[in-house]
């Protein structure tokens, strides 16, 4: 969960002045049955009540909160609001698949150069495929295939298996094969958003000793150095995986799932560059209050 605080001032700048995340996998253990768990729900409440704490006695405040893949699908969606509003006083809005892809949409060409490119947003339950020529997006679909959910269904939480791997990249493929619109993608770059996408990045970062590490907005890297860093991550056990520098230790037991998606799409697209955007759904959110306040003659 995310939490990011804008000042918006009369001319249209902008300035963030808070931003905190808490990682809660909130789709973990939901199972064939789609239900949110207690200990996740726990945690989301914790996380919640916390960033509420932070932006309580700011003036002038304006909230926005968005929820996405784990509460689209669970059964128990409307207990779960009900409890956000009771525990947390925050009234939570459940957006569809096509409202998140559009919104990784605009966080990504508003901040980044780019013309033609796949972007792809993999989530803890979903993957986010936009499809963008001449800077306009023409195809878009949301997968509920993501992390933590791939990770449960294939993957060994220690070592992982050939199998495991193997059946994987299968259901992946299927996906892929489903949506004819993505082979108008071929060799365009990767635009990779998501935390799971982002650490690919970050790891690269600390294997050429960049000193901020972390400041992957608009860094590039080709697909080879990606299928190098998927290597290691899946021939290593999850001790040596939380030992990989540039990733978290609290990440390691979904990362192979995570990245799975991302490296894959590299070879159906046959694409061989990624971009990594830190832009995407809250930040197209702010893009499209900006422009409404300017078409509102606020700013």
């Amino acid at each position: 969960m995310r939490l990011t605080v804008t000042k918006i001032d009369d001319d249209g700048a902008t300035e963030t002045v808070l931003a905190e995340k808490e990682a809660v996998r909130l789709s973990e253990n939901m199972g064939p049955e789609k239900t949110l768990k207690q200990p996740a729900i726990d945690r989301t409440l914790t996380a919640l009540e916390s960033f509420r704490q932070s932006y309580k006695n700011l003036e002038n405040l304006k909230i926005r909160a968005v929820a996405t893949a784990a509460t689209r699908m669970a059964v128990n969606q409307k207990e779960f609001l009900k409890l956000v509003k009771k525990e947390a006083d925050i009234n939570l809005e459940v957006i569809p698949g096509s409202a998140e892809a559009h919104y990784d949409y605009l966080g990504v060409i508003n901040s980044l150069p780019v013309v033609n490119c796949v972007i792809m947003d993999t989530g803890g339950a979903s993957t986010e495929l936009i499809l963008v020529q001449n800077r306009r997006a023409v195809n878009m679909m949301s997968i509920p295939l993501g992390s933590v959910n791939l990770t449960e269904a294939y993957l060994e939480p220690d070592v992982i298996s050939a199998s495991g791997l193997f059946k994987l990249f299968t259901a992946m493929e299927n996906v892929y094969n489903d949506l004819w619109w993505l082979d108008r993608g071929k060799n365009m770059p990767i635009v990779a958003l998501g935390g799971s996408n982002r650490t690919l990045a970050k790891i690269q970062r600390r294997r050429d000793h960049f000193k901020q590490f972390w400041d992957i907005h608009g860094f590039r890297m080709t697909a080879r150095q990606a299928n190098e860093i998927f290597d290691e991550i899946i021939s290593t056990n999850l001790a040596d995986r939380k030992n990989i520098p540039g990733l978290s230790k609290e990440r390691a037991d979904i990362i192979a799932g995570g990245l799975s998606p991302l490296v894959l799409l590299t070879r159906h697209l046959d694409s061989d560059r990624l971009i990594f955007s830190r832009q995407g759904l809250r930040d197209g959110i702010l893009y499209e209050h900006l422009n409404d306040l300017e078409n509102d003659g606020v700013i």
